[in-house]
Formats: structure tokens, C-alpha cells, sequence
């Protein structure tokens, strides 16, 4: 398995797009040799992470598409995660790649991998930060996560990415205010798309007076107004995420966050390996039945044993 291992590796680090498919597969559902398979893994700075958000029906995905056909005209290399709902059944994807980006499923230049959201909050995948790491170990330029859109609690998406685009409509206008502290602490750059529908202008002056205030000295947040059905304004949006990549230059306080936030995570699990649930719930009922319960003594008798 460890040499399986390694050659998939190998195979991922030269762009073999079966290779990378295989390698999310193992990670995603932790198959045998995921954790041998992520000790591998280097931080890549080549490849860029940019996050597209925004409630449902901001038309993310055709965002995502005339972005796409830019970025192909400059030869670069691109991989979208879209991180799509998940069937209440099997826990897999209800929204399939090739429905929503099949103009470019047989693109050589392009890879794209839907996930299911398997009940994580936030709109992202469980695993998205460990699949990121693995498809930038391949020879991307660009890595596009594209989220659910399930409102203010989709922050997490600004920690995993290098540069977020939130992507609201005109009818979302009167929810401005309502989301503004969250939408104000994601965003890098704001989109208003179908910007051809009545009231676009009014949210784009609303967008552009709450980039002002939060200005406060520094550079406002860019707000674009794009048709993205027709490309209309997508050479803009890709100019100014050019611009905010290229000024970036020291690791944003909300990946920080969000890294730290991952190894609490990794060390808690490798703290609880040993712990059996189902002796746990066994003897959790036998305990529970006594008049002197107590839970938080339980616990803590629980895990002194365990520990010895």
C-alpha cells in the first residue's frame, strides 16, 4: 500500500488528473493509506486558492464558467472544487460537475471535482482543506472553491483562500444589512452579478458605501458589477483578483485562523483514537441509571481510564 501510495503521489505531482482523482477519493473517505498519503504533501505557494461565495441563485457556477473561459485564453492551468449539497441518502453530491461545467469537462487545462458538503457547516466539504493541499501539490495555476451558499455562516471559505469573492444579485439588495458584518469580514472583492436586472444599481451603491465605511483609511473592497452569462465585466473581476494576489504578500490572519483551527482538530482526533465509542455508550447507560449521575465526573473517570 505505501508504494501504491507514493507512486499515486508521484502521479498527482506530474498532473495525472486520474491520479489526483484517486488521491481525493482515499482522503475524502479516508481510505486505506490517506494519512501516509497527506505526510507527503508540501506547501505549495505556486497555485492561488480563490473562494467563490454567495447565497443560492447568485449564479456562482456561471461565475465560475466565464471565469474559466478568461483564464483559459492565458494558458493557465485551473482546478474548481465545487462543493455542492448532499443527497440526504448517500451523502454524496446532488449537483454533478458535468451538469454544471460541461463545456470544460474534456479540457486538458482544466480539472473540476464536485463534493458533498456531508452535513458540515459553513458550505464546505469536511475534508476541503486536506483536498486543497492535495490539488495544489499538482501543476495548477489557480484553484477555484466554489461553495454552497448557505448565508452568513459561510465563513470559513475566507480562511481557505488566498482571495474571496462574494457574489451577491439585485434581489438580494434589502439583505445587505442583515449580512453586512459577515459579508464585510469575508469579502476581498464583491460582485454584483445579472447586474442587467432592475435595483443592480442600487446594491452595487449600497455594496460600494459599506466598502467605504470599512475602508477606514486603507484600500476599499472592490465592488464589479458582471453579466456573466454574456462575460460582460468578467476582464474586470480577473484584473482585481490579479491585483489583490499580487499584493498580497504576508499569510492573511484568517488562514492563520483557520490552519490553527485545523490542527486543534487533527491533534483531538489523534488524542481520542484510543476511545471506544461503543464501550462508551455502554457504559454510559449503565452509569446513567444511578441516582448520584453525575456526567461530567463520568467523563472525566472515563478518560483517566482510558488514558492507563
Amino acid at each position: 500500500m505505501q508504494s501504491n501510495i507514493k507512486q499515486l503521489h508521484e502521479q498527482l505531482k506530474a498532473g495525472d488528473f486520474l491520479a489526483l482523482a484517486r488521491c481525493i477519493t482515499i482522503v475524502e473517505n479516508e481510505l486505506d493509506g490517506y494519512a501516509s498519503l497527506l505526510l507527503q504533501l508540501h506547501e505549495n505557494r505556486h497555485a492561488r486558492v480563490i473562494g467563490i461565495t454567495g447565497p443560492p441563485g447568485a449564479g456562482k457556477s456561471t461565475l465560475v464558467n466565464a471565469l474559466l473561459h478568461h483564464w483559459l485564453k492565458e494558458n493557465k492551468k485551473i482546478a474548481v472544487i465545487a462543493v455542492d449539497p448532499s443527497s440526504p441518502f448517500n451523502y454524496g453530491a446532488l449537483l454533478g460537475d458535468r451538469i454544471r461545467m460541461s463545456e470544460y469537462y474534456t479540457n486538458p487545462n482544466i480539472y473540476i471535482r464536485s463534493l458533498a458538503t456531508r452535513g458540515a457547516l459553513g458550505g464546505l466539504s469536511a475534508k476541503i482543506i486536506e483536498i486543497t493541499d492535495l490539488v495544489k501539490e499538482a501543476p495548477f495555476d489557480l484553484i477555484l472553491v466554489e461553495t454552497v451558499g448557505v448565508g452568513q455562516s459561510e465563513i470559513e471559505i475566507a480562511g481557505l483562500a488566498d482571495c474571496t469573492i462574494v457574489t451577491l444579485v439585485p434581489e438580494a439588495g434589502d439583505e445587505v444589512q442583515t449580512l453586512k458584518a459577515g459579508i464585510m469580514e469575508i469579502a476581498n472583492i464583491f460582485v454584483v452579478n445579472k447586474a442587467d436586472r432592475v435595483d443592480a444599481e442600487g446594491l452595487y451603491r449600497n455594496l460600494r458605501i459599506l466598502a467605504h465605511e470599512k475602508a477606514n483609511g486603507t484600500d476599499e473592497i472592490p465592488v464589479i458589477k458582471t453579466i456573466a452569462t454574456e462575460d460582460n465585466g468578467i476582464d474586470t473581476l480577473a484584473c482585481e483578483i490579479k491585483k489583490f494576489l499580487a499584493d498580497q504578500k504576508d499569510l492573511p490572519e484568517k488562514r492563520l485562523h483557520l490552519i490553527t483551527e485545523k490542527c486543534w482538530q487533527l491533534i483531538q482526533a489523534q488524542r481520542m483514537k484510543d476511545i471506544n465509542h461503543n464501550k462508551l455508550k455502554h457504559e454510559l447507560a449503565l452509569a446513567i441509571k444511578k441516582e448520584d449521575f453525575n456526567l461530567y465526573a463520568f467523563t472525566n473517570d472515563f478518560l483517566n481510564r482510558s488514558a492507563k
